[in-house]
């Protein structure tokens, strides 16, 4: 069976999407996926660039795309009332379900849960009430399962979610949602057909054009 890794981090519109799209790329093949939370901000910086939300020319437009891509798509996605914002309380809650073996994984289920925090509703994200109702929701998730409960601010829940990004960030990962199987990546929500193409073993990636990208020169480089 292979194994899907999805990095993602909430705060990201087209990761909610790849989210709730990926079943239906995954559909017909045998795979294990793991859900693999990571601090995109994180990422932006190590690649010294800014996210779509942070570019005021590009800032309207993303909103509008993603919108328009869940109503093409039958994917529910209602703005927060402000963003960005900070995820950190979000990403550590959900590595505080992480079981033992898996110390860096979310369930489905608890994945589903940061997401709709965030894009279902219109509410604030960041709302301290609303972030203590999610942390009951999911204390009681982990007590019926008998499981144990890790402190979001424990240092065990902190490094999980720093070697998921440093992990991201030795794969090549420069953004989020970003799928990876067999050694490749596929970012980005319009990465799922060609994941699913992957997947059903499509000639196009025996071609050479995957390793040829790589080996495209660089002409010129802005200072």
């Amino acid at each position: 069976m292979r194994e899907v890794q999805f990095f993602y981090d909430p705060i990201s519109p087209y990761a909610h999407l790849a989210f709730a799209a990926l079943p239906g790329a995954l559909m017909g093949h045998s795979v294990v996926v793991r859900y693999r939370p990571v601090l995109f901000a994180a990422l932006l910086k190590a690649h010294g660039q800014l996210g779509p939300a942070e570019i005021p020319a590009k800032r309207d437009w993303t909103y509008r795309q993603v919108q328009w891509h869940a109503h093409a798509n039958g994917i529910r996605l209602d703005l927060p009332a402000a963003h960005p914002f900070n995820p950190l309380p979000l990403l550590r809650l959900g590595l505080s379900t992480a079981v033992p073996d898996q110390p860096g994984d979310t369930s489905r289920y608890v994945t589903e849960l940061l997401f709709q925090h965030v894009w279902h509703g219109g509410a604030d994200a960041a709302d301290p009430d609303r972030l203590s109702a999610l942390q009951a929701q999911l204390q009681d998730h982990m007590a019926q399962r008998e499981r144990p409960w890790v402190e979001p601010d424990s240092e065990a829940v902190k490094q999980a979610l720093r070697a998921n990004t440093d992990e991201a960030l030795a794969l090549g990962l420069f953004g989020v949602p970003a799928m990876v199987v067999d050694d490749r990546v596929f970012w980005g929500f319009d990465a799922l057909p060609m994941l699913k193409a992957w997947l059903a073993n499509d000639a196009w990636f025996d071609s050479g054009a995957w390793e040829a990208a790589a080996n495209t020169a660089v002409g010129v480089q802005r200072r």
